[in-house]
């Protein structure tokens, strides 16, 4: 039997001891080491080499990947371990560090109970290192650290013991503030990191040894001892005094918790139905013989297979061949197969029970974030991505013959990642494709050229604007074509404390009766519009504020329909509007319904949105990015023109020794080409890291200018329509 199957046998007997299993991602800013920690852990399990580990990037199988020498997407394995004397199952998932990816972290983080946060000693608290903590203190998933490189301190910065010690000091305080502002009440103290604790571990994934406090107690080692051994370059002895996999290992079964402790906190923050009813109670307790609620959290897509659901199963047993619902399809398929990730490779069981990370085939039409359980039960909360697409190309098939295919390609690459928006331009033919990031729409172009093999065209990059308002605009009467209804509406904008509900995930459109009116009215909604909102589209929302209104429930649908219309292509430019809130306030509506039909009721509700936007100080907004600059001090100057000529704020400055940290923020705009211009501005000595920061309001100067080409690039009139263009 070969290794794999060997090791895979050995899974699924551990999979129903769940007090022996951990859950848990990697996670850190790119670069920092998480694919070659995780390689140690695969080799202690016996699946590659232990000389290999390392260099080889098991879990890094993708062909890009490899090549670029970067993590892409999220990877799963599920490896035994021995640790004193008793078998443990880790489920582990590899993440990505590139910001462009980051929507796989925050998928990840849905299926772990914990994290192994991996920071650079000499880098620090990088702005993605930031982001994936403050995500996995949102899901509830408990953290540890492993401060890796540390021989970089010795051989590279010469640094003595004490003053190493300080560094050290400066990371745990910096990853404990994070803690204390983003952990939850009840674990900001418990979930501290704490040298003495043993939650945090020093050392060197490339060299294959760590040191933590309480190896060091057990194996009577001294920091005095490790720092000698490093500098002398005798890596090989502490290798064998403390093997990097067995410190880490101790870190992850005496640290984090079991599936058992984790439901029982986890479960109401990411589900939220009745925690006393047959599924509340069988996630709480993690019960392989409750009803199977299972959370799917990526979806990978296989030539053969199709589409196969990764996520966590939270309650229940999945046999195959069992029927099972779809919570966004309103359906039951039949489960073709249940397996588990061993890196690239899917290896079937015959079941897995709750409290395990695994792989289900044969179900169509899920999405990341999807509810599959046995019988229809409230979804689980929707995975709130942190950053948002900001960057678009259109994309054309070179070859006409190809579109179908080049079509079918494009779901499914926005199947396997969401953070991607694939939109048909109606008018030209051509796919709109939006991404986070020049990198990412890099990646997603080669995968369309090279491992699907469609020659494509695409534009340069540009820019995803938004609309949104700034004033309450008046009351606007909007008639239909044959004026036989009419509909009273007023626009203003949505509170700042309920638009921030929306933004942290608190808030999302799949929300529904009881438990959306009191989130609505808990961020500042006043509590007659939470009752009666009809819609949430974009971050924008609709509200009846109409009484007594004679035939209102026969034309609702067409009513959202214009209102959702008028959301995703705002009046200045046709691009998505956020933070608008538009009220309904009176109607007159004709009793007989050949007279109000989608061609008479959508244009009489969409017309006045927009004239009443128009009249409500309608602007774009910009997406921003925040972009860390790590230099020699004597290129400060240069930068800093760098970043005030794209328009940048600098937020802080910090000199470190002979270095300059220089943090800013600088709209998304301005940064095409900044990689050759920074080079030039400090001799290629400048590492630059930049992160999502949002949407700011667009400078007055630049409204007319930025609108005006919007619109001529969408083959729009170059100048915008005005209130009157709207009002009959």
């Amino acid at each position: 039997m070969a290794k794999k199957e060997v090791v895979a046998e050995h899974v699924s007997r551990l999979m129903a001891t769940q007090r022996n299993i951990r859950n848990l991602g990697i996670v850190a800013h790119v670069d920092h080491g998480k694919s070659t920690l995780s390689d140690t852990l695969v080799a202690r399990a016996g699946l590659i080499s232990q000389e290999l580990a390392g260099e080889q990037r098991v879990l890094d199988f993708d062909e890009l990947e490899q090549k670029r020498g970067i993590t892409i997407k999220a990877a799963n394995i599920s490896i035994p371990a021995k640790f004193k004397d008793k078998d443990y199952l880790i489920n582990l998932i590899d993440t990505p560090g590139h910001v462009d990816f980051g929507g796989h972290v925050t998928r990840a983080l849905r299926a772990v109970d914990g994290c192994i946060l991996v920071v650079d000693c000499v880098e620090g608290i990088m702005p993605q290192t930031e982001t994936v903590l403050r995500q996995a203190l949102k899901e509830k998933v408990k953290p540890v650290l492993f401060i890796n490189k540390i021989d970089r301190f010795i051989n590279e910065l010469k640094l003595d013991p004490n003053a190493m010690q300080q560094k050290f000091l400066k990371i745990i305080t910096g990853v404990n503030k994070l803690i204390t502002n983003y952990g939850s009440e009840e674990f900001r103290e418990e979930w501290q990191i704490k040298v003495d604790a043993g939650n945090v571990a020093f050392g060197t994934a490339f060299n294959k040894w760590a040191i933590s406090y309480p190896v060091m107690k057990e194996k009577n080692i001294s920091f005095k001892q490790m720092y000698e051994l490093c500098s002398s370059g005798n890596h090989a002895e502490l290798q064998r005094l403390a093997p990097l996999a067995d410190v880490i290992l101790e870190l992850i079964i005496s640290q984090l918790p079991n599936p058992l402790t984790a439901q029982k906190y986890r479960v109401p923050t990411i589900w939220h139905g009745e925690l006393e009813s047959t599924e509340g109670k069988g996630m709480l307790e993690c019960n392989p013989k409750g009803r199977v609620c299972f959370a799917v959290t990526a979806i990978q897509m296989d030539p053969h297979a199709g589409e196969v659901a990764v996520g966590r199963l939270f309650s229940g047993t999945l046999h195959k061949g069992e029927e099972l619902y779809l919570s966004s399809q309103f359906k039951s398929e039949k489960l073709q197969q249940v397996a588990i990730y061993m890196g690239p490779d899917r290896v079937i069981l015959d079941e897995v029970p709750a409290g395990n990370i695994v792989a289900l085939v044969g179900l169509h039409g899920i999405y990341a974030g999807e509810t599959i359980s046995e019988g229809e039960m409230i979804p689980f909360e929707k995975i709130k991505h942190h950053s948002e697409p900001v960057v678009t190309k259109s994309i054309e098939a070179k070859n006409p013959k190809d579109l179908m295919r080049l079509t079918e390609v494009l779901h499914k690459l926005a199947k396997e990642d969401p953070t991607i928006r694939v939109e048909l331009n109606q008018t030209t033919g051509e796919h709109l494709l939006s991404g986070m990031g020049e990198l990412h729409l890099e990646i997603i172009e080669y995968k369309i050229q090279k491992e699907r093999g469609i020659e494509i065209v695409t534009s340069p990059p540009i820019v995803v604007y938004h609309e949104t308002i700034f004033g309450k605009g008046p009351e606007i009467e909007g008639k239909s074509p044959n004026k036989h209804n009419k509909f009273k509406i007023e626009v203003e904008p949505i509170e700042e404390s309920v638009m921030k509900a929306f933004v942290d995930g608190e808030i999302d459109s799949k929300m529904k009766g009881k438990d959306l009116q009191e989130r609505l009215i808990k961020a500042g909604l006043p509590r007659e519009e939470a009752k009666k909102v009809l819609k949430i589209h974009e971050n924008n929302l609709f509200i009846d504020a109409t009484k007594g209104v004679q035939y209102l429930q026969d034309i609702m649908e067409l009513m959202v329909e214009a209102f959702e219309e008028a959301v995703e292509q705002g009046p200045l430019a046709k691009e998505k509007c956020i933070g608008v809130k538009v009220k309904l306030t009176d109607a007159s509506i004709h009793v007989d319904p050949a007279h109000r039909g989608p061609t008479q009721i959508i244009p009489a509700v969409r017309r006045p949105i927009y004239a009443g936007m128009l009249q409500a100080k309608c602007t774009l907004m910009e997406p921003k990015q925040k972009l860390v600059v790590n230099s020699p001090s004597e290129y400060m100057s240069g930068i800093i023109n760098q970043l005030q000529g794209r328009r940048g704020q600098i937020v802080d400055m910090q000199q470190e020794g002979e270095a300059v940290i220089i943090e800013s923020k600088v709209p998304v705009a301005e940064m095409f080409g900044f990689a050759s211009e920074i080079r030039g501005a400090s001799q290629g000595r400048a590492v630059w890291y930049t992160e999502y920061s949002g949407y700011e309001k667009l400078p007055s100067d630049l409204q007319n200018k930025i609108v005006t080409q919007i619109r001529k690039r969408k083959g729009e009139p170059e100048n915008p329509p005005t209130p009157s263009d709207f009002m009959d």
